[in-house]
């Protein structure tokens, strides 16, 4: 009798590398992009309106991932979607910094974001497949360090090479080069067999309905789903950094350095000791001890004098508590959702994660109107930890239901 072959040891490291051109797209556009566009005196208004529009797509991906889930490969999919968008960034670069320029730039931004959206997808399925049990918090880690390290890249990156390099197409050439390299990960992978793929294309979707359901009403799943509404981690004060950079007296030298470039190191360095954390305890467990170390972050920098030096301390700590957060939230969903529809159900929580951020940003800016930084500080705190009790209380639900069940 044969023995099966022992499953390849794949490093968690590919998936960073795999997901970087996703956030190299982010960064491009809502970072260099908007900051030469404004430097060239495009309003406000409508500078904002080319950051909002690459947005869209990201808001409605779920609705698109099954095609990723059941139809051509995984592999497939990402080379086409990374050809897709690095052609979307050079032509982006290419396009005079000018006001004529912006209803075709508004296209190219919407189609390359679109295309993007597949790349990532195609990394979730091959993530959530390729990965074994007890390597999810790692892989978890690896992937959002890849998202945020790209967007550091594009953002920073990119506007460094814009403002250097005689033109400014030679900066998109060069992300769009880098971004086409990523694929390169693909050979360390090998390509997954989908679980509800069939040849009747009827009965694939039958069986993505299935699965799709199976995972919402799977204790796991519920808990998931559950928790990407909730305000437990969100780093939200993170998005109002620069607006009540004023209240700390810090300068505009210091809140580039401690929102951009530290800021980015330590949530990718908070990602990987996130994530390998996750890999040695309770998940759900894991990620709301991360939620409430960001509340007690937030709670002490209010309490802590308003100095410049202590704005680079606090929001460096928060930046490092974020990226627990997200390896946290990822590693939690990759084992909620297991393999099948895997692109489709990653894409269903990341989309819904998006929620908690929103209005929990827009809470932290009526609280600071309203009392002031510390009165916003206090307000996450205090939001995140109703939440955190909030969560373990239907935890404890669950648990007994599934108890009387048995």
């Amino acid at each position: 009798m044969s023995r099966p072959e022992p499953r390849p040891h794949i490093h968690p490291s590919v998936f960073m590398v795999l997901i970087l051109p996703f956030g190299v797209m982010a960064g491009y556009v809502t970072v260099a992009l908007a900051y030469l566009f404004s430097k060239a005196g495009i309003p406000v208004g409508q500078v904002a309106a080319l950051v909002a529009i690459g947005i869209v797509p990201h808001t409605w991906k779920f609705a698109w991932a099954p095609l990723v889930d059941t139809t051509l490969s995984r592999k497939s999919w990402y080379l086409i979607a990374n050809a897709a968008s690095a052609v979307g960034i050079l032509i982006t670069a290419i396009l005079p910094i000018k006001a004529g320029s912006l209803p075709l730039l508004t296209l190219v931004i919407l189609v390359s974001n679109f295309a993007v959206t597949f790349l990532g997808m195609a990394t979730d399925s091959l993530m959530a497949y390729g990965t074994p049990p007890e390597l999810k918090g790692r892989a978890g880690g690896w992937f959002q360090a890849g998202n945020l390290g790209g967007a550091g890249i594009g953002g920073g990156a990119g506007l460094w090479l814009a403002q250097r390099l005689p033109s400014p197409w030679m900066a998109g050439a060069i992300l769009a080069g880098a971004c086409l390299l990523c694929s390169v990960g693909l050979v360390f992978l090998p390509e997954p067999v989908s679980t509800i793929r069939d040849a009747a294309f009827r009965k694939t979707f039958v069986n993505l309905a299935k699965d799709l359901w199976g995972v919402a009403r799977s204790r796991m799943g519920f808990l998931a789903l559950f928790l990407c509404f909730l305000p437990i981690g969100s780093g939200a004060a993170s998005n109002l950094w620069s607006a009540v950079a004023a209240d700390w007296s810090a300068s505009a030298d210091t809140v580039a350095l401690v929102t951009g470039v530290v800021g980015g190191i330590l949530s990718g360095g908070g990602c990987l000791i996130g994530g390998w954390i996750c890999d040695r305890m309770d998940r759900k467990t894991c990620y709301v001890i991360y939620g409430v170390l960001q509340a007690g972050c937030a709670a002490g920098m209010a309490l802590a004098p308003r100095t410049e030096a202590m704005y680079v301390v606090w929001t460096s700590v928060y930046a490092l508590i974020t990226g627990f957060t997200y390896a946290g939230f990822t590693a939690f969903v990759l084992e909620a959702i297991g393999t099948g529809a895997a692109a489709t159900k990653y894409n269903v929580f990341a989309s819904l994660s998006n929620a908690p951020i929103y209005y929990m940003t827009l809470i932290d800016g009526w609280a600071h109107t309203r009392w002031g930084p510390g009165g916003m500080l206090n307000t996450e705190a205090a939001i995140g930890m109703a939440g955190m009790v909030l969560f373990f209380a239907v935890v404890a639900g669950t648990g007994k239901a599934k108890s009387a069940a048995a």
